[in-house]
């Protein structure tokens, strides 16, 4: 079974390389996605047809995304919303959450970490479980999400749910940065200081098991996250 089930996206990106790209990859899990580089002819669009799920950029021309989430709040209150910027100033993610967004997503972005918010967003708003992919090799450790077990030269270490989410995080953005705001928002559904403590005592257990292989490192990005190195 495909990940999105034909589920329709409305996507509001005038970069035409990375509508594509995004276009692409998401129909490869089984979204029907209807591609728009305006909002105001983005806005008719939505009007005559139905959507799951909108994806939109902040700076389009004719008509930005914020002003666009606007006009579509006022028909569905419902519909998830992921905004995609290149603006990552406060006011603008609060603007964005005020108008009803449930995700906000800075540019660049990898196309995996979109799947990954997608995949949480949707499952959340409509309570689905997607298939994804379920096992990752990290050095000469393969990690088993869905069993939630490590396993390196026939030893299993066994994971808890919250370890097995926050290795996954790590493990798909494996030698890129996974800031500390996403995993804390996708692991534990909040950012804030305990959380945040809470997280850093998970790191810890996961540089324990993981420390048999010296070629695998969890290192600490300050003031931004972390980055699991693989060599």
């Amino acid at each position: 079974m495909l990940v999105g089930q034909n589920r329709k996206v409305f996507l509001v990106e005038d970069d035409e390389s990375l509508a594509f790209v995004i276009q692409d990859n998401l129909e490869q899990q089984g979204f029907l996605v209807s591609s728009y580089a305006d909002g105001e002819s983005a806005l008719r669009a939505f009007f005559n047809s139905e959507f799951d799920l909108c994806i939109l950029d902040v700076m389009l021309p004719k008509m930005d995304g914020f002003a666009l989430a606007r006009e579509i709040r006022k028909d569905n209150q419902q519909i998830p919303i992921i905004f995609l910027t290149a603006r990552a100033m406060k006011e603008d993610k609060i603007e964005g959450f005020t108008l009803g967004a449930d995700d906000y997503i800075t540019k660049p972005f990898s196309i995996e970490e979109l799947e990954l918010r997608i995949e949480v967003l949707m499952k959340r708003v409509y309570g689905e479980v997607h298939e994804d992919k379920q096992v990752y090799s990290i050095g000469t450790f393969t990690f088993d999400y869905r069993n939630l077990t490590l396993i390196r030269d026939g030893e299993k270490q066994s994971l808890t749910q919250k370890e097995g989410k926050l290795l996954r995080l790590l493990a798909i953005s494996q030698n890129e940065v996974l800031t500390r705001e996403k995993a804390l928002e996708v692991v534990w559904g909040e950012a804030d200081y305990f959380s945040g403590r809470s997280m850093d005592v998970y790191i810890s257990k996961l540089r324990k098991y993981l420390k048999d292989d010296p070629q695998v490192a969890i290192e600490n990005i300050h003031g931004v996250g972390f980055k699991l190195i693989t060599k």
